[in-house]
């Protein structure tokens, strides 16, 4: 993705702007936790009840198929994406193409994951709401990693007019906002997620984000508490709480918290991102007094 490294670099990345947004995978992944089994087993849940009556074996198959997909293309798109070109050859219809789909985007193909997954909304969700909705998101998000953000906000708007009010979808659609640097638009998908449910300490952590992208420092904080009310000890907030402060004047109150998020996660992106942080800003204090120490002494007046 173009830029939301910009709005999301306190997440996953310190103080430097991530160049991609695959260099914040950690924040990415965990947004996209329901492309896999989950996303099948919605699917095939709210298959025709006709159909399933009149086929349901042949339907338990095609469950079973799918959802074996999906755990492989997490693993091994090439190879799944292989299983679904024999599976489409053997008749396996719509439901081979979306294993296909699921490949391509684990293979990061996104614009191709997400062309296919849109195309098959009219048939694997035709008459249910839900299942149209996952689709739709599902290809937005695809299309938000490919860096089309005007597309994929289109499809997030399409689901949500499916599914009012989904708070996964919203939080989604926050990061597509945020990526055409849209940023109160994007608060308010997030203050609408949290009305729903105020305990995704996530979402708090990404409405912060927004905030600091504004300068909007004491809100920015505001939220990262409440995230570690829900989250006590999240590295991931520490971080972001040390940038926000860093970028708000308070830099000794910031290396606190990257010590701290070093020291409770030190394996961690974010904790090697804060022990960089700490080490950066070491260097440019230590450069800092040696150009003062060169500087002559002042005459007396």
């Amino acid at each position: 993705m173009r830029n939301a490294g910009a709005w999301l670099m306190g997440l996953a990345c310190g103080l430097a702007p991530c160049p991609a947004m695959a260099e914040c995978k950690g924040t990415m992944t965990r947004r996209n936790p329901y492309l896999s089994g989950v996303l099948a087993l919605g699917l095939f849940a709210a298959l025709p009840a006709a159909h399933a009556a009149s086929g349901s074996s042949s339907a338990l198959d095609r469950n079973r198929e799918l959802q074996a997909c999906a755990a492989k293309a997490e693993a091994n798109p090439d190879g799944a994406k292989a299983d679904a070109k024999r599976w489409q050859e053997q008749g396996g219809g719509d439901h081979a193409k979306l294993c296909e789909a699921l490949a391509l985007f684990h293979a990061g193909d996104f614009k191709a994951a997400g062309t296919q997954m849109e195309a098959l909304v009219p048939t694997l969700g035709k008459d249910d709401p839900k299942a149209a909705a996952s689709l739709l998101g599902r290809a937005g998000w695809a299309w938000l990693r490919a860096g089309d953000q005007g597309r994929a906000e289109r499809l997030y708007g399409k689901a949500l007019d499916k599914m009012p009010g989904d708070t996964d979808l919203l939080i989604d659609r926050a990061f597509a906002r945020a990526e055409g640097e849209r940023f109160w638009d994007a608060i308010a998908d997030l203050d609408a997620a949290l009305s729903r449910d105020p305990r995704r300490a996530d979402a708090y952590l990404y409405r912060a984000t927004a905030h600091k992208a504004l300068s909007n420092y004491r809100q920015a904080l505001s939220d990262i508490d409440h995230a570690l009310e829900l989250k006590p000890g999240d590295p991931e907030a520490i971080l972001l709480r040390g940038n926000v402060k860093a970028m708000g004047g308070n830099l000794p109150a910031a290396r606190d918290d990257w010590a701290l998020a070093r020291r409770v996660s030190p394996d961690s992106e974010w904790g090697r991102a804060a022990a960089d942080n700490l080490a950066r800003t070491a260097e440019l204090a230590g450069a800092a007094g040696k150009d003062k120490a060169k500087e002559p002494p002042k005459k007396a007046q």
